[in-house]
């Protein structure tokens, strides 16, 4: 079964090839964070388990971690890991590993694949042309790895420099010390009330007050709600003003 936790799109994008490609079911870890609810099987008829998520500085995020970790999954079930990143997943892989062994599942590898920048937040995000480039290019690493899972391959290790493990093990913490809150986020006038950032949000973290939204402080920077309004009436202070709204297009039914 391939599992999937995605703000804008990215990650939902590669988990629908690899459950296509595959033929496998899918589940949205984002809905099931929304409805507060875990997962149990005591058997998935000896299919792997494939999750699919984002890097949030430079590792798996933190709440879908934490998911995999309250879930009950069968044990020694195979399990692989497809990260979407705009740059680079860093050393994702050991933490990783570190879950499976807590979790008694066999490794089968961690892929990584650059997808459109999304952290409208802090970078700069593509506009659509170039976006629709980058999705392409990463089609051939998406099949690749979908055939290896369907073969029950292992992947092969990414190797892992000296910068690679500061960005997962130093700058991972401070990020989330210092960056992941909601407190930037704020909404402009031409707010139509419609709910939608409120509706998207995965944490439920967002309340509609006076017909304007409200942030709480359980948020995890996915930017679902500042990429899903519809007339971009939300910034996040200062550093997304004049940025597209980044989310995976369509891409023609998945065929490229």
């Amino acid at each position: 079964m391939i599992f999937y936790f995605s703000g804008t799109g990215n990650s939902k994008y590669v988990a629908q090839i690899i459950a296509s490609r595959i033929e496998d079911d899918i589940c949205s870890i984002n809905e099931k964070l929304k409805k507060e609810e875990s997962f149990s099987s005591e058997s998935l008829g000896g299919k792997p388990l494939v999750f699919v998520a984002p890097v949030y500085g430079w590792r798996l995020p933190r709440i879908v971690e934490k998911w995999i970790l309250e879930a009950e999954f069968p044990k020694d079930s195979k399990v692989y890991f497809l990260l979407t990143c705009g740059g680079d997943m860093g050393n994702s892989a050991k933490y990783i590993k570190k879950l499976c062994r807590v979790k008694s599942f066999l490794y089968m590898g961690c892929g990584e694949i650059v997808m459109p920048e999304n952290y409208i937040a802090l970078f700069d995000v593509p506009q659509e042309k170039e976006a629709r480039e980058i999705i392409k290019n990463s089609q051939p690493k998406i099949n690749m790895l979908a055939d290896k899972i369907k073969e029950r391959h292992c992947f092969a290790d990414k190797p892992v420099h000296m910068m690679d493990r500061i960005k997962s093990t130093i700058v991972n913490p401070l990020f989330y010390m210092t960056t992941v809150k909601a407190k930037k986020f704020m909404v402009k006038d031409s707010c139509i009330d419609c709910g939608k950032c409120a509706e998207e949000c995965p944490l439920n973290n967002i309340s509609m007050r006076n017909k304007r939204p409200f942030w709480s402080d359980d948020c995890t920077h996915c930017m679902a709600c500042i990429t899903i309004c519809p007339v971009a009436a939300i910034e996040y202070g200062s550093k997304s003003v004049g940025k597209p709204r980044y989310r995976c297009p369509d891409m023609e039914n998945h065929s490229l």
